[in-house]
């Protein structure tokens, strides 16, 4: 029979889900997906078909991401990618990833897209850049500060979730504009963010609630004691802080816990806590892939987030999936604020719309992608002044996964 794609429906969402879990190995559950029915948007998902039966789909939320100097963007969240086993090698992600940019470039709405690819090697072809990367760190508890960190005099206190959310999501909405990466969350959002299910723990307890008047830490613990004593594992998922002070406290909060034997923390390449320490090498830090990022639009896109430093250059930008990106492109800086036209200049630079992708959200140098063989000059001096002018003021980071 022949293939269909098309938008999915509302009545559709459990067979999706089926689909999804079928395809990460993993076992359904009825409230997740009550959970996806508050988050899912039918004509942003779309399904490949073969006599009925759905094969694969691939699916879109509508939010926006803080981008460097320009703060929330919308953004084309790229969600539940997924294709039935037994059906692969058959062409399906191509068409479906094929939908998703074509119907977001005709409808003229988000001009970046971004997801978290569940194997690394697959998106590269479909035009998508590692953008942004995250440390597992772990730190062990009662590491001493450096001389001279202030915490301040506030004392920290634990609440129930019912009355932490409130004031968590104040914050988390006070602080996300100057934070590159984060998203923006509705109410169905947090309840997927902050799952708390018993098959969500995963051995763990449930969430435990750290609040203070400028931030807010959540973390979970893992039990382990030995015959020296307690050596618990606090997992963190999340600190977001308006200050530097209240961040420092959080922390300090946290490392000071009683029967805790180590902090782990999923969290920025840029984590100032390592500058917090005393002893720097007590953290280990593992980094790995997180934001892979796709320019849907070229002209759209790169004046969304402003600029380092002024620049002005020709870009040959290689596209064959987004063959409307292909071509030669003038990217002109002044003050941070660019603009991009088409021309027929000689160009400057060389580079595939990857680069461009992983180089937006200001952590990726395009110079490194110019060793990389991403990225060719082709007038001498022009790649240092665009790398420089792409950089961002602080590494990108995603503290989610959707």
């Amino acid at each position: 029979m022949a293939l269909t794609l098309r938008t999915l429906r509302y009545d559709e969402l459990a067979t999706y889900q089926h689909v999804f879990n079928q395809a990460f190995l993993s076992d359904s559950a009825e409230d997740r997906l009550e959970r996806w029915r508050d988050v899912f948007e039918p004509d942003r998902h779309h399904g490949v078909f073969e006599d009925g039966e759905l094969l694969a789909g691939a699916g879109i939320q509508t939010r926006d991401i803080t981008v460097p100097g320009g703060g929330p963007q919308p953004v084309a969240a790229v969600t539940g990618v997924a294709v039935k086993p037994g059906h692969r090698r058959r062409g399906l992600l191509t068409s479906l990833m094929t939908a998703q940019l074509k119907t977001l470039h005709d409808e003229g709405r988000e001009a970046i897209a971004a997801l978290w690819a569940s194997e690394a090697g697959i998106y590269d072809r479909f035009g998508y850049g590692l953008a942004a990367e995250f440390n597992r760190m772990s730190v062990p508890a009662k590491a001493a500060f450096r001389p001279g960190v202030t915490t301040g005099g506030t004392r920290l206190r634990e609440a129930p979730a019912a009355e932490a959310m409130p004031l968590v999501k104040a914050i988390y909405d006070r602080v996300r504009p100057s934070r590159t990466g984060w998203l923006s969350r509705v109410d169905a959002m947090w309840d997927h963010h902050l799952a708390d299910e018993e098959h969500d723990r995963d051995g763990l307890t449930a969430y435990r609630y750290v609040l203070h008047p400028h931030g807010y830490a959540v973390y979970r613990v893992k039990g382990n004691w030995v015959d020296q004593g307690p050596r618990n594992e606090l997992h963190v998922r999340e600190i977001a802080a308006e200050t530097d002070e209240a961040y420092a406290a959080l922390y300090r909060y946290l490392l000071d816990l009683d029967m805790v034997g180590e902090l782990k923390f999923f969290t920025a390449s840029d984590d100032p806590v390592l500058h917090l320490l005393a002893d720097q090498r007590l953290a280990l830090r593992s980094r790995a892939d997180s934001l892979w990022v796709r320019v849907v639009d070229v002209d759209r896109a790169l004046p969304l987030r402003r600029y380092l430093s002024d620049v002005d250059a020709v870009l040959d930008v290689r596209d064959a999936f987004c063959p409307w990106n292909a071509g030669r492109w003038r990217l002109t800086v002044k003050d941070g604020e660019a603009s991009v036209r088409r021309v027929d200049d000689d160009p400057d630079v060389e580079l595939d719309v990857q680069a461009l992708g992983a180089a937006f959200m200001g952590g990726t140098r395009l110079a490194t992608l110019a060793r990389a063989q991403r990225v060719r000059e082709l007038t001498p001096g022009a790649l240092n002044a665009l790398s420089h002018a792409f950089l961002g003021d602080r590494e990108p980071h995603c503290p989610e996964v959707f």
